[in-house]
């Protein structure tokens, strides 16, 4: 069981920390310096802020993958197809358990009397 993590960092030091990161990338020998240096001078680790900026960068096109926006939607989606997988179960369960079972020959017009 993986326990959340309160974030440290309010939203507008997360964006502020992004753009630090993108703008001053060229000061340093690499993004990843540039990264290591911000992420110090703001507390949070080196790995959490390569994330946020790699996000950031799929967000604005400027990198492959999802978008955050298409990411939620993508979880929302499977969340929906989870649910109603689990809804048709029950539903094929409670249909096999209260609907009787009928022969092929039964009630067909030769068992009629007349």
């Amino acid at each position: 069981m993986s326990k959340k993590h309160t974030a440290k960092c309010s939203p507008e030091v997360r964006e502020r920390a992004v753009r630090m990161a993108i703008k001053h990338g060229a000061e340093h020998a690499s993004q990843w310096a540039a990264i290591m240096s911000i992420a110090a001078k703001i507390g949070c680790s080196a790995q959490t802020l390569h994330k946020w900026v790699a996000q950031a960068e799929r967000d604005t096109g400027t990198r492959a993958g999802l978008s955050s926006e298409e990411r939620e939607r993508m979880k929302a989606l499977e969340r929906e197809n989870r649910e109603l997988r689990q809804a048709n179960e029950i539903l094929r369960k409670a249909s096999a358990y209260i609907l009787p079972r009928r022969s092929s020959t039964a009630g067909s017009s030769h068992d009629r009397l007349h």
